[in-house]
C-alpha cells in the first residue's frame, strides 16, 4: 500500500518536539491572530456604525472584519519566507540528521542547531524562498506530465478523471518540495541549487512511488482536517458571537483557519517526515538519469532557471576572491 511507517515517523516527530512547540506557537499564533484583527476590525466597524441606522452599522461592522483579516494576511505574506527559513527548513534540517542516524550535539538547542545548518546551505531567506519557488514550478510539471497520460488512456470519461487526478496530485505534490529541500540540506553541498537541481532528477525518475504514497499521505492529511474542521466550528461560533455586530460569515472562516493551523503544526510535518522517508530510501545508491535531466528541462522553464542558478553559482564560487561568504540568490557574495 505504503512505502513509510507511521510509528516511524511519529517517533521522529517526538524527537523533535522543540519544533513541533514551535509550529504549534507560529501557526495556532497566526490563527488567533486572524481572529483577534478580525474581531478589532469589526470592533471598530460597528462603532463607526453608531453614527447611522441598523443597516448602515451592520455593513461597516462586516467590513471592518474584512479589513482587519486583510491586515492579518498581508502581514502574514509578508512573513512567508521567514516561516519557511526558520519553521520549516529547519525543522527538516533536524529531521534529516534524525534519519541519517546522526546525534543532536550536545550545550546546543535544536533550533539554534537548525538554524546554524540552514544558514550553512542558504545564505539568505531569499535564497531558500526562491529554490522553494523553482521546486514547486518543477513538481507541478511533472504532475502536468502525469495528466497527460491519463489523458491519452483510452478510458470512457477520461477527462473528467483527469480533473480529479489533477487535482488531487496537486494537493499531493504539495508535500515533496520540503524533501527536494532535505535532499539538498541532507547532501551538504555549497551549490543549494544544483542540489535542489539533482534533488529534482531523482523525483522524476522515482515519480511513481513518490506520487503513490504522496497520495495516501494527502488522503490521510485531508481526511484529519476535514475532521479537525468539524470539530473546530464550535469554538469558531463562539468567537463570531463575541464579535460585535454578530459577525456571522466568520464562523466557517475561523473553523477553517482553525483546522489550517493543525494541520500546519502537526499534520505536514508528520506527511514531510513519511515522504522523507520513502523519497531517501527510493534514491539510495541512484544516478540523476540524463535522460530525466533532459525531460524536466523541456517540460519546465523553472528546471532550466533552476539549472542556470546552479552554473551562476559555480561561476561565481570560481570567481570569488578566497575569504569571502557565501553565495546569495542573486549569484553575489555576502
Amino acid at each position: 500500500m505504503w512505502d513509510f511507517s507511521i510509528h516511524g515517523a511519529l517517533g521522529l516527530m517526538a524527537r523533535t518536539a522543540p519544533f513541533i512547540l514551535l509550529r504549534m506557537a507560529v501557526y495556532f499564533g497566526v490563527a488567533i491572530a486572524y481572529v483577534l484583527m478580525t474581531g478589532l476590525g469589526a470592533g471598530v466597524g460597528w462603532g463607526i456604525g453608531g453614527f447611522g441606522d441598523e443597516g448602515f452599522r451592520a455593513g461597516a461592522t462586516f467590513w471592518g472584519g474584512i479589513i482587519g483579516f486583510g491586515i492579518t494576511g498581508a502581514v502574514m505574506y509578508l512573513l512567508r519566507e521567514y516561516t519557511l527559513y526558520i519553521v520549516k527548513a529547519g525543522h527538516i534540517a533536524v529531521l534529516v540528521e534524525l534519519l541519517d542516524g546522526k546525534p543532536m550535539p550536545q550545550g546546543r538547542s535544536q533550533i539554534s542547531h537548525a538554524r546554524q545548518e540552514v544558514t550553512e546551505r542558504f545564505a539568505q531567506t531569499s535564497v531558500l524562498f526562491a529554490i522553494d519557488q523553482l521546486v514547486k514550478g518543477v513538481l507541478r510539471a511533472v504532475t502536468g506530465l502525469v495528466r497527460g497520460v491519463v489523458t491519452i488512456l483510452p478510458i470512457p470519461g477520461a477527462r473528467q478523471l483527469v480533473s480529479i487526478v489533477h487535482a488531487f496530485l496537486r494537493i499531493a505534490v504539495g508535500f515533496v518540495d520540503e524533501v527536494i529541500l532535505a535532499y539538498a540540506i541532507r547532501t551538504r553541498s555549497t551549490n543549494a541549487w544544483e542540489s535542489a537541481r539533482t534533488g529534482l532528477v531523482l523525483y522524476g525518475q522515482n515519480y511513481k512511488p513518490m506520487l503513490k504514497n504522496a497520495a495516501w499521505l494527502a488522503f490521510f492529511v485531508y481526511g484529519l482536517s476535514f475532521l479537525v474542521f468539524l470539530l473546530m466550528l464550535a469554538p469558531a461560533a463562539l468567537a463570531v458571537y463575541l464579535i460585535p455586530g454578530a459577525w456571522s460569515a466568520g464562523g466557517m472562516v475561523f473553523a477553517l483557519l482553525f483546522a489550517w493551523s493543525v494541520k500546519a503544526a502537526l499534520l505536514e510535518p508528520f506527511a514531510i517526515t513519511c515522504m522523507m522517508q520513502v523519497y531517501f530510501k527510493t534514491i539510495e545508491g541512484q544516478s540523476p538519469d540524463p535522460a530525466w535531466d533532459a525531460k524536466l528541462e523541456s517540460l519546465s522553464s523553472k528546471f532550466r532557471q533552476l539549472k542556470d542558478k546552479a552554473a551562476s553559482a559555480v561561476a561565481g564560487a570560481s570567481s570569488q576572491p578566497e575569504g569571502e561568504g557565501p553565495i546569495t540568490a542573486t549569484g553575489t557574495a555576502v
